[in-house]
């Protein structure tokens, strides 16, 4: 079949600028082939060359604490944890796949997210996710937000990990564009850590696992633009996954890496096996000469372009020692699993693609990679019109509410605030038997086997605070992802994070993108965790809005003792129960501004990284002398809904509480409030006495409010609510509207 002709116009319909078109002929020194274009565009592409957010990413902490591994070194980030372990962990985006094919776009990021950790040699020990999707009163949102949870839990429940944490938002800046982060974590024994290179001449490439076929063409690019009505139409580009497969993956790999007769490995995702073979040949400062002859196929016909450019799911490019290419092969032919030698490594520097007896393409490895020559940007920015109007938001002008129980229930029942759990109980969250605390607490704990150690993990981002002030709301979620770790009894290790925002090139986009990098940093500095790597999610658009923008945080922590594993909810009759931080009455961005007044200004809460530090480090030192029964930060909904929270969470046993609370200006401020390094603790009555000087010599602010007992929420002067009541509210409320109840 005769390749098309290449001129600018078929370059600009690859998403390639006129400007970057020129460079590929300079690069070359005549006109590509039609091949060659496509791996130019799709390595070029923002998914696989981030070039337009590399120079920002660059000046977040990339070293320091226990990490091993530099960010961007390798497919996920490693950190040391100890008895000759580290744990690989990660997050990306699937959410352009997700908005056409909500439960294969879903399904395939964990797959996707799952490979990235297994090719460092790391056994994957649980899934988690963090998920947007526009108001669940619109039929649409629940066919996405039904697909992608379906989504989720086959693949994962299918694979055998565990999926054990996450988050769920609801808001219409999500309507057109939902997003779908899925993060994975993984342990590796130190001396059985892989690498993503290709060096030494003569070293045989082997592509393994799935045969390849027509899917997920373009999903490089496809990620690397707007949602639009044409959107639909790309369905090709959405990748279909197949978790039983990846599970033999999973095992034939482990094996090789663990014989050590590999020198690299890596997934083949975005951009396929034009990304796996540039991407490890630049790492080892070397070329490859590959045959696509001997790819296996699924399809028909398929030209150099279409192999090139293939998404298919379940594949890894392996460059092996000379002399064990067999033995990689028995070990590939015993999981039922094809492994085919595709080619060799050079030392030219050149990626040849030979084909049906036709040289493809010839192309510099060094040339189309991230830290090579792939093009970097930096946009224009310029701070959004928006915020003027936002900032000249007055809570004091607010009518206040004359029904408080009421006002409270209706900000209660938000799908921000309510369980998850008719999410997380389509998911296997028990599988492997290492999880020790799952979803419904402030961070999921998994054992490490054969170790008195556990790791805490945690997704988190509000956007709200993030839209209003992108800066301070990005430092929000880093402090509050650790905060989580820190509740469940673990010490923050490092970030990975997905990074999702509508167009780069709209200077408000650019503005808002740069405003969050520098509040991850100073955040990550302050915490030390170092960031690991993660991803760029750009274009999230529709044609009716921007998403929010949304720097979602994932975290791990480790707990150095299983006996300081601390869970948020209250234990037993006569705790006394305590708040730790100080009320300064912020509602700009809340729960109770949206829900009660169906307003979204105001600045988000301050974040003073020194008194959270402080905060973190008390209560940290307070659980490892065993003097916490129990720690529920307090976020979304404020005070009220945390005690709520701490009351009914644990289904098999809820306890009430009587408190009272301080009030400031105005009982639904001090209420309703979401003033951040705040965390209610309990401790037992003989333990009170330990505890209160502790904390007077810490200079952490601290309120005693009062006991944990009986069948009720009360709150002095304010209202008495009976368990049943909240626990209806809380379990049931998603659960009645996705089974159209409501």
């Amino acid at each position: 079949m005769k390749e098309p002709e290449v001129t600018l116009e078929l370059a600009l319909e690859h998403g390639l600028t006129e400007e970057e078109y020129n460079r590929v002929l300079k690069i070359l020194g005549r006109i590509p082939t039609f091949t060659e274009l496509g791996i130019f565009s799709v390595m070029w592409s923002e998914h696989c060359s981030y070039k337009n957010s590399i120079a920002q990413l660059k000046t977040l902490p990339r070293s320091g604490g226990r990490l091993l591994v530099a960010a961007g070194e390798e497919n996920a980030g490693l950190i040391d944890i100890g008895d000759d372990l580290a744990v690989a962990f990660k997050i990306e985006s699937h959410n352009h796949p997700s908005a056409v094919e909500p439960y294969q776009g879903a399904a395939t990021g964990v797959g996707g997210i799952m490979r990235d950790i297994f090719t460092m040699g790391a056994r994957p020990i649980a899934s988690l996710n963090s998920l947007r999707f526009g108001s669940l009163k619109d039929a649409r949102t629940r066919y996405l937000f039904d697909g992608v949870v379906r989504g989720i839990g086959d693949y994962g429940n299918s694979f055998g990990v565990p999926t054990v944490a996450g988050e769920v938002y609801f808001d219409e800046s999500y309507q057109g564009n939902p997003l779908v982060n899925a993060m994975a974590v993984g342990i590796v024994n130190k001396k059985h850590i892989a690498s993503a290179v290709a060096k030494g001449v003569g070293n045989p490439v082997m592509i393994v696992g799935s045969s390849t076929g027509r899917d997920g063409i373009h999903g490089a690019t496809f990620a690397s633009e707007e949602i639009s009505e044409k959107s639909e139409s790309k369905r090709p580009s959405v990748q279909v996954g197949d978790p039983f497969t990846e599970k033999l993956l999973l095992e034939a790999t482990l094996e090789i890496i663990k014989n050590g007769w590999l020198i690299g490995i890596q997934d083949m995702g975005a951009a396929g096996i034009s990304c796996s073979t540039s991407e490890m040949s630049a790492k080892g400062n070397a070329g490859m000469k590959i045959n696509l002859d001997k790819v296996p196929l699924r399809e028909d016909g398929m030209t150099a372009y279409e192999i090139m450019l293939s998404e298919s799911q379940e594949r890894m490019l392996c460059c092996v020692k000379k002399g064990y290419e067999d033995k990689v092969k028995q070990v590939f032919e015993k999981w039922d699993l094809n492994c085919e030698i595709i080619g060799e490594v050079t030392d030219d520097g050149l990626l040849y693609i030979d084909y049906q007896g036709e040289r493809k393409a010839t192309i510099p490895a060094f040339e189309l990679v991230l830290g090579g020559g792939a093009p970097v940007y930096i946009r224009e920015q310029k701070e959004p019109g928006y915020l003027k109007e936002t900032r000249k938001f007055e809570q004091n002008s607010l009518v206040e509410p004359k029904d408080l129980k009421e006002t409270f229930l209706k900000v209660f029942s938000s799908p921000n605030i309510v369980s998850k759990k008719w999410v997380y109980e389509q998911y296997d969250t028990m599988v492997r038997t290492n999880t020790i605390v799952g979803p419904g607490c402030d961070a999921a704990v998994m054992y490490i086997k054969g170790t008195n150690k556990a790791l805490a993990m945690k997704t988190d981002c509000n956007s709200r605070y993030v839209y209003l002030n992108p800066k301070e709301g990005t430092k929000i979620a880093v402090a509050e992802c650790a905060r989580n770790i820190v509740c469940s009894g673990g010490v923050p290790l490092g970030v990975t994070n997905c990074l999702n925002f509508g167009n780069p090139y709209k200077p408000e986009v650019y503005w808002q993108f740069a405003q969050a990098i520098a509040g991850m940093g100073e955040a990550c500095r302050k915490f030390d965790t170092p960031v690991t790597g993660g991803n760029v999610s750009f274009y999230n658009e529709s044609p009716e809005t921007a998403v929010y923008p949304t720097p979602t945080i994932g975290m791990v922590g480790l707990v150095e003792d299983l006996k300081h594993i601390t869970t948020s909810y209250f234990k037993d009759e006569g705790d006394v129960i305590y708040l730790l931080g100080k009320d300064k009455e912020e509602i700009g961005g809340s729960e109770y501004l949206k829900i009660i007044h169906n307003i979204v200004a105001g600045d988000c809460p301050q974040m003073n990284l020194d008194e959270e530090k402080k905060l973190q480090e008390t209560l940290l030192n307070l659980i490892r002398k065993g003097l916490v029964k129990s720690a529920h930060d307090i976020s979304e909904g404020g005070i009220a809904a945390a005690l709520a929270e701490c009351c009914i969470i644990n289904q098999e046993k809820q306890i009430g509480c009587e408190v009272e609370i301080p009030f400031k200006s105005r009982k639904d401020f001090s209420l309703f409030s979401e003033s951040q390094s705040r965390v209610i603790i309990t401790t037992s009555e003989s333990n009170s006495h330990k505890l209160e000087p502790e904390l007077k010599h810490s200079g952490v602010s601290f309120t005693k409010l009062g006991t944990v007992k009986g069948s009720s929420l009360e709150i002095k002067n304010v209202f008495e609510i009976e368990l049943s009541t909240l626990s209806d509210i809380y379990f049931n409320t998603i659960p009645k509207i996705m089974s159209g109840e409501e």
